[in-house]
């Protein structure tokens, strides 16, 4: 993920690449525009104008404007709809979006006006966006770029997605006691190992989880913040705590570690999914899932937000996807 003064631009491992526009920092109420390519000769590049507000109505319509130019040139409107008052997203078509993303190396600012209502989308940095999106892909100086376009040459193929094979926990279940006592043994097992390394806590994530018939599946709360906990995650054969071993998390922003924030592991599913906030109200951070392949949590999905800018969970940019089975 890079930042491009008002533009924000990612990646996956399959190389379909996301562009946001970041609202201003001061704004309660935003307008942001989502491009999203993916990879590969024949993929195509889609654009959205996404509306966080109080009171949408269910239909409505958008006057749109670049630098105070109507846009299209013709001045249609654009309808758009809401179906709980507080979000909507406006699709823009492909050919109005080709000529916004060439509006874009000389204009400055889109307004989208709904009723009374206005909202300002900086264009500052989109051009570099698109620009690193085109070369990720592979599209400079070929006839698909966004930006940089030429008369030739040819697109690399997509990246394959990989494929993450998911088991439920199949062992039998833990009584409440057993679970309990496995937590509180592999506390004391921590305390020994490293002191201090995780807190006690009366309110917590703690439990314990039968993978299959030899290993357990033990997860210990260890700090506690604001609006964040950390846990951790450990492998144990029975239960024998002395010979647990961490639960790597493997992960493309920074390494891998046993330890997850507000993070929780379904049983039935087999999958550990986790929300990390940047802040309170959640509008930044990252946030993932790993499935139990039968020796260890693969990465199912990663997203992340680096910049708080009240951008839904949604609409945070993918760095890894799979297809899960």
């Amino acid at each position: 993920m890079k930042t491009f003064r008002d533009w924000i631009a990612g990646c996956d491992n399959t190389k379909v690449c996301t562009a946001l526009s970041l609202p201003n920092e001061a704004d309660d109420e935003v307008a942001f525009l989502r491009l999203d390519r993916p990879a590969g000769p024949t993929g195509a590049p889609t654009l959205a104008l996404k509306l966080r507000s109080s009171k949408l109505p269910k239909q409505f319509s958008v006057d749109l404007a670049l630098d105070g130019a109507p846009f299209p040139a013709a001045g249609r409107r654009l309808q758009a709809s809401s179906m709980d008052g507080e979000t909507a997203e406006l699709e823009i078509a492909p050919t109005e979006a080709e000529a916004l993303i060439a509006a874009a190396r000389k204009a400055t600012m889109l307004t989208a006006k709904i009723e009374q209502r206005q909202f300002k989308l900086s264009l500052a940095g989109s051009v570099a966006a698109m620009l690193w999106i085109d070369e990720k892909q592979g599209r400079l100086n070929t006839p698909t770029a966004l930006i940089r376009k030429g008369t030739a040459g040819t697109v690399p193929p997509a990246p394959t997605l990989p494929v993450i094979v998911s088991k439920p926990a199949s062992g039998k279940p833990l009584a409440k006691d057993q679970a309990a006592a496995l937590v509180k043994a592999m506390r004391t097992e921590l305390n020994r190992r490293e002191p201090d390394s995780c807190e006690e806590m009366s309110e917590g994530t703690d439990g314990a989880f039968a993978l299959d018939d030899s290993t357990r599946l033990v997860v210990v709360a260890c700090s506690r913040g604001a609006y964040n906990v950390s846990t951790q995650f450990w492998l144990v054969p029975g239960r024998d705590v002395a010979k647990a071993r961490p639960a790597e998390f493997e992960s493309n922003r920074g390494g891998s570690g046993n330890e997850l924030v507000n993070a929780d592991f379904d049983p039935k599913s087999g999958r550990v999914m986790f929300y990390a906030k940047g802040r309170g109200i959640g509008d930044c951070g990252t946030s993932g899932s790993y499935g139990w392949n039968g020796r260890r949590f693969a990465v199912l999905q990663i997203s992340a937000m680096d910049i708080c800018r009240l951008i839904p969970g949604d609409d945070w940019i993918t760095l890894f996807r799979s297809e899960e089975k």
